[in-house]
């Protein structure tokens, strides 16, 4: 007899030889049957709008590998065009393309007995996605097809498809979007996706620990450059991160900004339209709720983080400005205006310095004024109707540093249901030197502040689209001030320097007479002036009560000039230069109402 350990041998060797080739009939013989299928469901999922196609396919059994070459995913242009004639036609199109698809672990065994799909991992290799948007007006009303879930595409041949992980590696997408005949086109590569715990079943759609059937969706997106269609300005980024499980987005290095030089803009635009530019370090988005993004482009997050950079502002008063009406155009009144749901609880905004500079028309010298360190939080911004029915106030509390020193405190409320653009602010001015704001008033008005100590600044004040009023309180000493030359000299227009001095602007809040001046603003807007132009012409009219300044002192200034012009041969035409210095700075009522 032979040994025993010969028959249990030949017996595994039998069991072996026979798998082999079972598995090789199988693998053989399922290859076709597996193609069948993938084309079945492409075409179910699709409604035959897609069809699949691949140089090969290569099945293993044993070990439960599956490899695409060279597949691609593409529309079939006579099918759209159908649904386009139904008004059926969605406004994405894709093209899908990749170099190896790898399949690995799935069992057959489970297929057989349960009709469940397990794969351990799916890999893309090199895949290119083409997306074109075009735009369809029916899409913007709500159907009453039912549309199709993914699980519903293949529940005639399996139950349920569960994929542990999926990674994408060196991602290239192309975007192309249509509308009324004009595309506009970016492309972005070496994106990497990776997709956690994939569950497809009867109930995993419903399913809100998911997202679209997934776990978890991590992207990594790497710099990217995209010009703008009207080719003044262009967006960037150093990275983008999204992490659907923490429900995160994280943006570095953030920049929007023109692509010429100051200089080439305002020339190419041929009139005074702001300049902007902006740069953020990170904005982040915290409790972003990506499907409400993706399926109606509603943007719900809890947490929005400004940090690290700058907003900057350029006029130009060289070029022509055209008025535009500006009643109903405050930021609070376009967010209400704005097509899609915007709902952000909080948004944190941490060091950012904000710049407006201005090169004058007439004397060709560039003036700014800054805010640095700026930081606070705005509140309750949204334009959702149900929320502003419970808390109808977008309410905004920031901090800055006034040309980087006087540390204001400002807070405004909008009511976000008012007809009428209701609004209120408050705040106040910390101690700093009046001489900082020689970097706007010199070169935009050639007058310089000689000194002055500005001790506080403190206003309340509401407003409408029509009107601003409340009281504004301004406490200084020592303030004087030179009218300078053409040349920016100060000796030639001593004499008109003494009479502003003198007879015009108190040189103290409490004044000489030991008089406390308080500002009582009633401002009419002047409806072709921005929402913060306005803000500015409302707190002017404080500052110019506060100080004395008067219809009364200004004509009492031009009667002591027109006396001393017999002795003085230059009076008269100072006198005249006078007036229109007092029209420049102060910027009477009756001229912004004819502007």
């Amino acid at each position: 007899m032979k040994p025993i350990w010969k028959w249990i041998l030949g017996v595994f060797l039998v069991i072996v030889v026979a798998l082999s080739g079972a598995i090789w009939y199988f693998s053989n013989n399922w290859k076709p049957i597996l193609e069948q299928k993938l084309s079945e469901v492409v075409n179910n999922a699709t409604d035959s709008l897609y069809t699949l196609t691949y140089d090969a396919l290569e099945l293993n059994l044993a070990i439960g590998n599956v490899t695409l070459k060279n597949a691609a995913l593409k529309p079939d242009s006579g099918v759209y065009a159908k649904l386009e004639m139904l008004k059926e036609a969605p406004d994405n199109l894709y093209q899908i393309s990749l170099k190896e698809l790898k399949i690995k672990r799935f069992s057959i065994l489970d297929i057989l007995t349960n009709r469940k799909l397990t794969i351990k991992s799916i890999r893309l290799e090199s895949p290119t996605v083409y997306l074109t948007n075009t735009y369809h007006s029916y899409n913007d009303t709500l159907s009453n097809k039912t549309k199709k879930t993914l699980y519903e595409s293949f529940k005639d041949v399996l139950h349920a498809i569960n994929v542990s992980d999926i990674a994408l590696d060196n991602v290239e997408f192309k975007y192309r979007k249509v509308q009324e005949g004009k595309s506009a086109d970016f492309a972005v590569k070496d994106i990497q996706i990776k997709v956690r715990d994939v569950l497809i079943d009867e109930t995993s759609l419903a399913d809100t620990s998911r997202f679209y059937y997934t776990k978890m969706v991590e992207v990594l997106v790497p710099g990217f450059t995209y010009n703008f269609a009207d080719g003044f300005y262009m967006a960037k980024f150093d990275a983008l991160k999204i992490n659907t499980q923490d429900q995160n987005v994280l943006l570095t290095d953030v920049y929007y900004q023109p692509v010429m030089d100051r200089s080439a803009y305002f020339k190419k635009r041929g009139a005074n339209v702001t300049m902007t530019q902006l740069h953020f370090d990170t904005l982040r988005m915290e409790k972003l709720d990506f499907k409400a993004l993706i399926d109606n482009q509603h943007t719900l997050a809890e947490k929005v983080q400004i940090k690290n950079g700058y907003v900057k502002l350029f006029g130009d008063k060289r070029y022509p400005k055209t008025p535009r009406l500006q009643i109903g155009e405050a930021p609070h009144q376009k967010l209400l205006r704005a097509k899609k749901r915007i709902e952000l609880d909080r948004i944190f905004v941490e060091n950012i310095d904000v710049i407006y500079g201005e090169m004058s028309g007439k004397y060709g010298k560039e003036g700014e004024i800054t805010f640095n360190k700026a930081s606070g939080v705005l509140t309750n911004v949204t334009n959702n109707k149900a929320s502003l029915a419970k808390n109808k106030y977008l309410k905004a509390d920031l901090r800055a540093a006034v040309m980087n020193s006087g540390q204001l405190h400002a807070k405004f409320s909008f009511d976000m249901t008012s007809e009428n653009g209701a609004y209120t602010y408050s705040g106040d001015l910390k101690p700093m030197q009046a001489r900082l704001f020689n970097k706007v008033l010199t070169p935009l008005l050639n007058v310089e502040v000689a000194s002055g100590n500005i001790k506080s600044v403190k206003f309340n004040m509401e407003g409408t689209d029509y009107r601003t009023w409340g009281d504004f309180r301004f406490d200084y000493n020592d303030l004087k001030i030179n009218l300078l030359n053409e040349e920016g000299e100060r000796k030639s227009k001593k004499f008109l320097s003494f009479l502003v001095n003198q007879l015009v602007i108190n040189d103290s809040n409490p004044d000489a007479n030991e008089k406390y001046h308080i500002g009582k603003v009633n401002h009419k807007r002047v409806p072709e002036h921005t929402f913060f132009k306005n803000l500015w012409q409302s707190l002017l009219d404080g500052i110019k009560q506060t100080a004395g300044i008067s219809q009364e002192r200004e004509d009492r200034l031009v009667g002591t000039a027109q006396k001393a012009k017999k002795t003085l041969e230059e009076t008269q035409g100072k006198v005249k230069k006078t007036k229109g210095f007092f029209n420049r700075v102060f910027k009477k009522q009756k001229e912004e109402e004819g502007e």
